[in-house]
Formats: C-alpha cells, structure tokens, sequence
C-alpha cells in the first residue's frame, strides 16, 4: 500500500508541473476578476490517468476480503484472487456494496453478542443466547421505519468520513510527534482483552483457525468460539484489537488518503458543471464508483485489510475429552452445493452466499466464502441491506443517466448508452418486485433460477457495454473537454 501510495504521488508531482505553465489568462476578465476563475488546458492523459487513479482505488485498495485459506497463500493464488475481485468490482459494484453493509451490520450484531456473555470472562454456567429471536421473524410497520433511519444513519457517516478522513491526513504529524514522546502503555492497557468492533469484523472474515494436532481443522464461526469456551475445550483468545490492527496492511492514513482522492475527484467534477465544461463519458463512469466507494469504506473502516494469517485457537485434548471431536460441540462442516446449478454456479454463488440462501450450505472448511451470509440478520438489518442495494443500484445507474444528453461520436453509442442505463437501473427492481409474485405463485425452483440468471447475464451485459463505451467515446471529445478550472488542479490529489 506505501508503495502505490509514493508512486501515486510522483504522478501527482509530474501532473502540477505540466500544468502549471497552461495557465489560460485570458479567460479571466479585469472587471469581474474576482468571479471569473482562471482556466487552465488538460490533455487526454490527465483525463484518462485521474480517472482510472480513481477507478483503481474504487476496485482495489477500498475492497477489504477475507482471510485465505492456508492452502491458498501463494502469490499467485492471490493475485488471482484480487484479479477476480476487481473484475466484481467493476461488473457489479453494488453487490461490493452490499457485501460490506452486510459485514458491517453483522459485526454490529457479533460486537453485542459477544459483550452480552461477559466475554472475556464467560463462565461455564452461561447460556448463549441466539443472534435472531424467534419475535423477530414477523415484520413489523415500525421495522420499516427503524431500517430507514438506520440507513440514513449509515449514508450520514459515509459523508462525514470525509472529513475524518481529512483530519486523519492533517494530524497525522501531531500524532506522530505525540507517540514519540509519550511514554509506553502500561501492561494493563497493552493486555486489554475487551471484544471490539474490530474483532467482529475478524472473526467474520475467517480470523480465528481452529487447531488440532497442529493441524487447521476448520474455520470458526462467532458463535463456535463462545461454545467452546463455554464448554472449556479452547482458551479464551488472547488478542487484543492492536494486535489485530497490526496484522492489517492499511491504517487510517492509507485509507484517508483513498477517500481524499476519490473526494478530489467528485469536486472536480461538480466545479466543472458548475461552470459548464464538458464532462466525459468516463469520467461520468468514475464517479457513479466514487459515489459508491464512500459508503463502502465508511462499512469497512474497522476492518482489517489484507490479512493472510487467521489467529490460532488451540484445541486442548486432554484424558477427559480424548474421544470428543469439535464437530461434537459445533456441528460437521458445511460443504459446498453450489455445483448443483451447474454452468450458473458462478454467477449465482455470490448472490447465494450474500443473502444466507438455507438451501445452498456454502463450505467454511479453512476459508470464509467470500460473500458470506451466515450470520442471521434481524428484520430490520435486512430491510436496511434490501434498500441500501436498491439504493445503490438506482444511484449508479441514475449518475450514468447523467450523461443521457451528453455528445456521443455516433448515434449508436448514444442509443446503447441509454439502452444499458435503462438495464443496470431496472434490472435489480425487477428482481426485487417479481420475487414476492413468483412466491406466490408457486414457482417451480427451476424457473426462478432461469428468470434471475436471464436478470444477471442482462446486468452484466449492459455493464460491459458502458465499460466500453466510457473508453471508445474519448477518441472525439469537444473543445471544452480539454478545459479545466485552475484551482482544482493545485488542490493535492493522486
């Protein structure tokens, strides 16, 4: 991450100083000097380079995935992996989206569990009390009340992590200078074993490794570690919440940086609409994934990145419990029955995986999958997770809208463009409004499969033919394309 970052900033250095000479005088008037803005020229490079800066920390340094298995650490297994997932990223941000608010509103869930058995002093007597009760399986008007403001809550954050994120970059040198001369934590603070939100978003993506004969057995669950402590047969974690934070590649000054660029680049865009210049096709393309990265990393802030080794928790094998395995206390592994829909496995696993399907068990042998969706929501968690996708997918297609006018080089890409707006923007209501009716008519397993396979492959297709067409639309771009306010390109930025 430090080395994208300094890379990201000798661009940055590059780009002033072949802009500062372009300085447009002409453009500002003696009369009115104070509201007519300085302009300055742009090539395509700077278009093309700023936004794919853009795109790239919209698609890679803002995703967070889970920890892989100890089969799988290789380089080129992981390469392949963060392959995959910016390709994901780039096809269907939203469900990028959804898989962190379902992260986040999970380790909401794991953080109060957790507190509410004492851990880490859960006594042997204790009873664990069940994530979902069996009172909050009906809906309730009041349900749909509560998930809205908890979802103008969560949109309300991602705003304002902007201005954390821009404290974060400010202070970091006092900061710096404090724990120089401050004098080390006492024992009592370095050893404070108090469940966080950082260790729910931990667990969750696969950080605790049951041991057995110093072998991995399985992937453990939030609830599993609080089984087996209560039953005596693991110790408590010894791992604090700094440790964690240690194991993470990224810290708050990476990830502010990220935000302030994806930041920098929507004020750019705001300011040139504000003064009329022409806005491309790609950078339209850009911030509909900068308007969706914001509320990604305000769900994935506490959140480890990058991590490639879970914590051990050990098995204690003693006399007593020689013949006991672990499946006897937490139940066999689950394996994986994707393969049943064959050829459309791929495209439905995800998906599957999100919403918690309870007919389609997904593995979690060594691995958390990666849209894991095992851990049971309560009504309105999973009010807020149904619109803030709705409401993901209605602004990303509503932002390609905008460029609904905008010059085209030719009359078929304009008709394309508005024919794959229409798609990316409709196909998730339509999904959303038919289930219920399907439902009711009784379905048959097979139909609905085809009917949303139809929906995604649709989905897909239309993104691919926009990511086309926000490149292929460059080759004639108008005059004022290759104009720009000074300012903007002073303010710092990658």
């Amino acid at each position: 991450m430090r080395s994208v970052i300094l890379f990201c900033l000798f661009l940055y250095l590059v780009a002033v100083t072949q802009a500062a000479p372009t300085t447009n005088a002409t453009n500002t008037t003696t009369n009115d000097s104070l509201k007519a803005p300085s302009f300055t020229t742009r090539t395509l490079w700077t278009i093309i380079s700023s936004s794919i800066l853009t795109l790239f920390a919209c698609i890679y340094s803002a995703i967070h995935p889970n920890i892989p298995s100890p089969k799988h650490r290789g380089y080129p297994s992981i390469l392949w992996r963060q392959l995959g997932m910016m390709i994901m990223a780039l096809i269907a941000p939203e469900l990028i989206v959804a898989w962190a608010m379902r992260q986040y509103l999970s380790a909401d869930q794991v953080t109060n569990q957790f507190k509410d058995s004492g851990y880490p002093n859960v006594p042997p007597e204790s009873e664990l009390k069940e994530s979902v009760s069996e009172t909050e399986n009906r809906f309730l008007p009041r349900d749909i009340l509560l998930a809205f403001g908890r979802l103008f809550v969560l949109l309300s954050k991602s705003v304002l992590f902007v201005i954390v994120s821009l404290c974060h970059v400010l202070c970091a040198p006092v900061r710096w200078v404090a724990r120089w001369i401050k004098p080390g934590k006492s024992e009592s603070d370095l050893e404070d074993y108090t469940w966080t939100q950082t260790h729910s978003f931990f667990v969750l993506m696969g950080g605790f490794m049951l041991y057995k004969d110093r072998e991995p057995s399985r992937t453990l669950q939030p609830t599993h570690i609080l089984i087996l402590i209560h039953q005596r047969c693991v110790d408590v974690p010894t791992l604090t919440a700094d440790r964690i934070d240690d194991k993470s590649k990224g810290n708050a000054i990476s990830k502010a940086v990220v935000v302030l660029q994806v930041a920098w680049f929507v004020m750019q865009l705001i300011t040139r609409a504000i003064y009329h210049l022409e806005i491309t096709q790609l950078e339209v393309g850009t911030l509909a994934f900068a308007v969706l990265n914001f509320l990604t990393y305000a769900a994935w802030w506490d959140k480890p990145l990058n991590v490639q080794c879970p914590h051990p928790v050990r098995w204690k094998s003693t006399d007593s419990n020689s013949t006991v395995t672990p499946e006897d206390h937490i139940g066999k592994i689950e394996k994986d029955k994707t393969h049943q829909f064959k050829i459309l496995a791929p495209v439905l696993r995800p998906i599957l995986e999100l919403i918690g399907f309870p007919g389609i068990p997904t593995s979690r042998e060594l691995q958390v999958p990666t849209f894991d969706g095992s851990i049971k929501l309560g009504n309105v968690d999973r009010i807020v997770l149904v619109l803030a996708g709705l409401l993901m997918a209605t602004i990303f297609g509503g932002i390609h809208g905008m460029a609904w006018f905008f010059a085209f080089p030719t009359y078929q890409e304009r008709v394309l463009w508005r024919m794959s707006v229409v798609a990316i923007t409709g196909t998730p209501w339509f999904a959303l409004l038919t289930a219920p009716l399907l439902a009711a008519l009784d379905t048959p397993l097979l139909i609905f499969i085809l009917l949303y396979a139809l929906c995604i492959m649709l989905y897909i297709t239309a993104r691919a033919v926009l990511l086309v067409l926000m490149f292929t639309t460059l080759r004639d771009l108008p005059p004022d394309a290759y104009r720009a306010v000074l300012w903007t390109s002073l303010v710092p930025h990658l």
